[in-house]
This record gives structure tokens, C-alpha cells and sequence, in this order.
């Protein structure tokens, strides 16, 4: 989980030289919506981590044991062992540097958000390096486990940043039509029966349709 994609072990350094980290359960990890909290037994600088960290969780943060996240959580970690699991968190590297080449490809903010909604392609804001405000992102996140779990490979997520270079492309000349400056009249006036744009929105989720049929979503 803390490997990045130069190879650098980084967090499990950190992890041993602090004695304190943690992890959410879903996403890349693929378990129940939750958290752990990974720390040493023995005090650090003669704090007693154990106790503190218990105590924060129960009863200050946590009302109940949660069986069923407990029980799936278990589930998730014993699969995390399994080869299986590292050949898919390959998978899923392998699709993000395939994703991000052909976005740099095609030479590249919250319109573009609303347009890929309207198209079924589920993204949203994230900031970025060198953003003046995290209200203001520049960049955007995508599921890329859950796409992997589904069966996508890099051809298919190539196929996605041609998707989103579709939604930024009609969000482009959507502005300008725009009877105003601000986000809340772009969201208003491509939502309107009058956005004359609807059929290039329409033909683009038939594309993304046509894609992610192919690839049922696992348990449904």
C-alpha cells in the first residue's frame, strides 16, 4: 500500500521510525469503509500508544465494535496476502501510468466535473501541486482500483482519458454559451432543455456505456 511507483518503500520506513501509522480500508485496499491504526507495543518516548490510541477509538470516537466492518475488514487483509491481490495492485498501477500518458497525450476544473456527471463518468475535484487554493482544484480524481476490479486493463483506460478528453473538449465550448461568469450558471444552463449541446454530452455516454457494459461491476 505505501510502495509508490518508483519502488521507494517510503512509508513502511516511516512507519518503523515513528511508530505510529494508519490506513483507510476501501479504495486500493478494497475492504469495508473504515480505518486501522498501526502502532508499537512498547512506549515511545515514554508514551504508552497502546492505551492512548484504544481509548481515543473507545469510547472517544467509536460507539460500537462494528462486527460486520471487523468481519470485513479481516476479509480484505486475508486477500491482501494472497498473489492474486499483487498481481491486481500491478494491474492497477499499470492502468494509472496508462491513463496518465494518454492524458499528457492530448495535451493537458469544476465545469468539466459536471459534464463527465452528465456523460457517466464519475470524477470529482482534487488539488494538485502548485494550486493557489484547495477551493479552486486543479486536478481530478479517478477510481482506478475500482476500474481495475471490473476488468479494465491499460487499453480500456486509455479509452477513459479519451472519455475525459471528450468531457473538457464540450465543457470548453459549453462556456461560452454560458449567460454568465460563475459556476452556478454553467451548471444551470447545461441542465436546461436549451443546452445545445446535449446531443455531444448523449453520444458520449453511449461511448462510455457501450465500454463498461463489457465489464459488470463484481457481486451485482
Amino acid at each position: 500500500i505505501f510502495e509508490d511507483l518508483s519502488g521507494q518503500d517510503a512509508g513502511y520506513e516511516w512507519c518503523c521510525s515513528h511508530g505510529l501509522s494508519g490506513s483507510c480500508c476501501l479504495r486500493s485496499l478494497r475492504g469495508p469503509r473504515g480505518g486501522m491504526i498501526f502502532f508499537r507495543k512498547d512506549p515511545v518516548l515514554g508514551v504508552d500508544l497502546e492505551s492512548a490510541i484504544n481509548n481515543a477509538v473507545f469510547p472517544g470516537l467509536q460507539g460500537g465494535p462494528h462486527h460486520h466492518t471487523i468481519g470485513g475488514l479481516a476479509v480484505c487483509l486475508k486477500h491482501a496476502q494472497s498473489s492474486e491481490f499483487k498481481v491486481y495492485q500491478n494491474k492497477v498501477i499499470a492502468n494509472c501510468r496508462a491513463l496518465a500518458i494518454q492524458l499528457v497525450e492530448l495535451g493537458y476544473q469544476a465545469r468539466v466535473e459536471k459534464i463527465l456527471d452528465m456523460a457517466s463518468v464519475t470524477l470529482n475535484k482534487n488539488s494538485v501541486p502548485g494550486d493557489k487554493s484547495a477551493l479552486v482544484s486543479g486536478g481530478i480524481r479517478i477510481g482506478s482500483p475500482a476500474m481495475t476490479t471490473r476488468g479494465f486493463t491499460e487499453r480500456e483506460f486509455a479509452a477513459v482519458a479519451n472519455f475525459i478528453h471528450e468531457g473538457v473538449k464540450i465543457t470548453f465550448d459549453a462556456k461560452p454559451l454560458v449567460p454568465g461568469p460563475k459556476l452556478q450558471e454553467f451548471l444551470k444552463f447545461v441542465t436546461t432543455f436549451d443546452f445545445p449541446l446535449i446531443d455531444r454530452v448523449s453520444d458520449l455516454r453511449s461511448s462510455v456505456k457501450a465500454l463498461t457494459t463489457q465489464f459488470p461491476i463484481p457481486g451485482l
